[in-house]
């Protein structure tokens, strides 16, 4: 009988993980079957507990859900510690859950690896300061930037935020407002705003000639950032398709002990969109 994995949300029937990990599944000859599992918003730790109870082995888990994982984590890894925010839950031998959290890792490498961008030395804006920004403060910061900016709204969430971060790198908060007058080499959007096709108040000059801009959001068209972004001038304007693949890749490396190949899963992605939002 093949080992049961899944991915938890609500809403979740939009999600593109179950085709990803089947193919990471055929890549690496792996037995296994990967669903989808509708979240009770109510009973969060009753839907995990029953999973696992009947035979699971690891669940991948995106909104709302992301804290309330990390909070029955029996044991988290440092970084998923730190973040406050768990996306993979792996049962263990002894029966106890850990929590891991692998956002950062696929942004960082969708940028650096599948993208070329440089992050050693840059300058960084990341709008937002709720889970999604949280999950990706430390890889970046460990890819050596040479200043993160954590923007919000409400100013204090960020400075907040930035705080729990600082003593790991060179990373402070702020409102939006605050921007005037600063420029960045690369700009990632971690708000929901492109939900409702807006883009966070940003001024227009914040993204330096040649700069990139990166939407977490995925779709099957220009997000509402990557429009802004083209608007303004952008180099390169991407969204987080990439970023989805290569965090369930870390996942399925985390469950499997193999690390499957990332650039086909993409391509096929890709032009199944042509023909034809986080998590």
């Amino acid at each position: 009988m093949p080992d049961r994995y899944a991915v938890i949300g609500n809403p979740i029937s939009h999600s593109k993980s179950p085709q990803i990990h089947a193919e990471f599944a055929l890549q690496t000859c792996q037995s296994l079957e990967y669903s989808r599992l509708l979240g009770d918003l109510t009973n969060f730790n009753g839907d995990v507990r029953q999973f696992f109870a009947n035979a699971g082995r690891g669940l991948n888990v995106t909104v709302p859900f992301k804290a309330q994982a990390w909070a029955l984590a029996d044991e988290r890894s440092p970084q998923a510690e730190l973040a406050g925010a768990v996306n993979t839950l792996t049962q263990l031998p002894n029966g106890r859950l850990r929590g891991d959290n692998t956002d950062g890792v696929g942004l960082v490498r969708d940028l650096s690896r599948n993208h070329g961008f440089e992050l050693r030395g840059a300058q960084v804006l990341l709008l937002g300061a709720g889970g999604a920004a949280r999950g990706v403060i430390q890889p970046l910061l460990e890819a050596s930037v040479a200043q993160l900016v954590v923007a919000n709204r409400t100013a204090v969430k960020a400075v907040e935020l930035a705080a729990q971060f600082a003593p790991i790198g060179a990373v402070r908060g702020c409102g939006l407002e605050a921007l005037a007058g600063r420029q960045f080499d690369l700009i990632i959007n971690a708000t929901s705003a492109g939900l409702s096709d807006a883009v966070p108040a940003i001024p227009a000059e914040c993204l330096t000639a040649g700069g990139w801009i990166y939407d977490m959001l995925y779709s099957d068209q220009c997000t509402a950032f990557q429009r802004w972004g083209q608007t303004h001038g952008a180099a390169r304007a991407l969204d987080g398709l990439g970023m989805l693949v290569e965090q369930a890749a870390e996942s399925f490396w985390l469950w499997r002990g193999v690390r499957p190949d990332t650039a086909p899963i993409i391509t096929q992605l890709r032009g199944t969109a042509a023909a034809g939002s986080r998590g």
